[in-house]
């Protein structure tokens, strides 16, 4: 886990937490300090009733279930961020 988002590999699928709790899941573009741009996207709403890591766990085993083919996050909301491929996956 990493907490510097400008830390993170161009083009690689990275799992990021919000501070709100909100995950969201894609292809690392880029960062300016202020803003995340993602791609091919997929994205946990804290509020729905589901378990947030057995969705990032059934991401990781099955792939990224596109829902937004670009992104942005605000940098600041970033508490967060992990490869994708370093997650456990499912048995």
């Amino acid at each position: 886990m990493q907490d510097n988002i400008m830390d993170a590999p161009h083009g690689m699928n990275l799992v990021i937490e919000c501070n709100d709790g909100s995950i969201v899941i894609g292809r690392f573009d880029s960062s300016n300090g202020f803003e995340v741009i993602m791609h091919d996207v997929d994205l946990y709403d804290p509020a729905s009733s589901g378990d947030s890591q057995a969705w990032v766990r059934e991401t990781a085993t099955y792939g990224v279930d596109v829902k937004h083919r670009d992104w942005n996050v605000d940098a600041h909301t970033v508490k967060s961020w992990t490869p994708l491929g370093d997650i456990e996956k499912l048995v």
